[in-house]
């Protein structure tokens, strides 16, 4: 897609600091964000020259600021501490440096200047308290997708659906929906995969666009994932500590941009998502990451998305049965029950080798039941 007025500077942005990433494919991030490659190389070019300055539409700002004193220190921290009130002395500190400032003292410094300016609440920085961190090796290994709690607009309520890669901590996805309703999660996922291609595997919750009981361990949602040929996990029940890093950022969310605010619109919410969503991926420092930043250690995924569905299909010779309403397929005389949202869908009933009469089911390449042919018919139901 082509750049989008609003937000073309910000999508400029963004570009560049994956294109500058080791190993970046740039031609492949060109088709990610609809442009040429000449045009892809002139925003790096200009960005690499001028900063984010040269990724205005030909802009007669100066290229460069005048040289800050150090007498100006302290207005350069509490004018970055008014744009991000939840950013504490190290990630000023860090940020501070990024942008080219000189002579920046030490974070207590830094924090010993927002305590004096009445910038600090006590009684929130006793509950910054460290917690164990572990993450995948690797971006797209693992997304974390999550909706937010919602919160009430003049007209109607807010839904935010994010999406967060495990490793980087990059979010590929903030968007405000109406509701939480399958369709809408799909139709930001596709926009999102359209972008940053397919991951390896996804995990969320037990809400119900993406299975939240016994009868609905798969959804449509799910499924289109499966199709996708993207493994699909959920977290245990009353365990949100599996979605860690997602339950971090809807806070980190929560406290720099929905708390004390009322919006009149989706539209409004929007907008306030899309530029701190810029700020967090490719300016804010992440403590988890070292103080870098999450684009720092993201890169989009070599698998695109497909023009068209893959069709479910399997090898030669398999044992095939198509599931029937409700769920249900039928196996040497026993009726074995499935999710709903298969009907209609063939299935592959594989044998364990190693164990007799215990067979499993796979719907395109993801195990999804497992029977026991020795175990009375009432027990081998999803």
């Amino acid at each position: 897609m082509p750049w989008r007025k609003a937000t073309a500077v910000s999508e400029r942005y963004e570009f560049v600091t994956l294109a500058q990433a080791e190993g970046a494919n740039i031609a492949a991030l060109c088709r990610r964000f609809g442009i040429s490659r000449s045009k892809g190389y002139k925003w790096l070019g200009r960005f690499k020259a001028e900063g984010r300055t040269g990724l205005q539409d030909r802009s007669r700002r100066p290229k460069t600021s005048p040289k800050r004193t150090a007498a100006v220190t302290e207005e350069a921290v509490a004018e970055l501490r008014a744009k991000h009130p939840a950013w504490g002395g190290r990630k000023i500190k860090r940020r501070l440096e990024d942008l080219g400032h000189k002579d920046i003292p030490a974070a207590s410094t830094v924090t010993g200047i927002l305590r004096r300016r009445g910038l600090i609440d006590a009684a929130e920085s006793e509950k910054r308290v460290p917690f164990i961190r572990f993450e995948h090796e690797r971006p797209n290994a693992l997304l974390q997708m999550d909706f937010k709690g919602h919160f009430p607009l003049e007209r109607g309520r807010c839904h935010p659906l994010t999406l967060v890669d495990d490793h980087s901590r990059y979010c590929l996805l903030l968007q405000a929906c109406p509701d939480e309703k399958g369709e809408t999660v799909k139709a930001g996922l596709a926009r999102a995969f359209q972008r940053y291609g397919l991951p390896e595997r996804m995990t969320m919750d037990n809400g119900s666009p993406w299975g939240s009981d016994r009868e609905h361990t798969i959804t449509p949602l799910t499924l289109w994932l499966m199709r996708l040929d993207l493994r699909v996990s959920h977290s245990r029940p009353y365990h949100p500590q599996t979605q860690g890093k997602n339950e971090r950022f809807n806070g980190t969310l929560a406290r720099e941009v929905v708390r004390g605010r009322s919006f009149a619109s989706l539209e409004k919410v929007q907008a306030a998502f899309a530029a701190w969503r810029e700020a967090y991926n490719l300016e804010r420092p992440h403590e988890a990451l070292g103080l870098k930043t999450p684009a720092s250690r993201y890169q989009p995924s070599p698998r695109p998305y497909p023009d068209e569905l893959p069709a479910v299909a399997y090898a030669e010779g398999a044992i095939i049965r198509r599931v029937q309403k409700r769920g249900w397929i039928s196996f040497k005389g026993r009726d074995i029950k499935l999710p709903k949202a298969l009907a209609g869908y063939p299935v592959a009933i594989e044998p364990r080798i190693a164990e007799d009469g215990i067979f499993d089911v796979r719907f395109c390449k993801t195990r999804i039941h497992s029977f026991d042919l020795n175990l009375p018919a009432n027990e081998n139901h999803v």
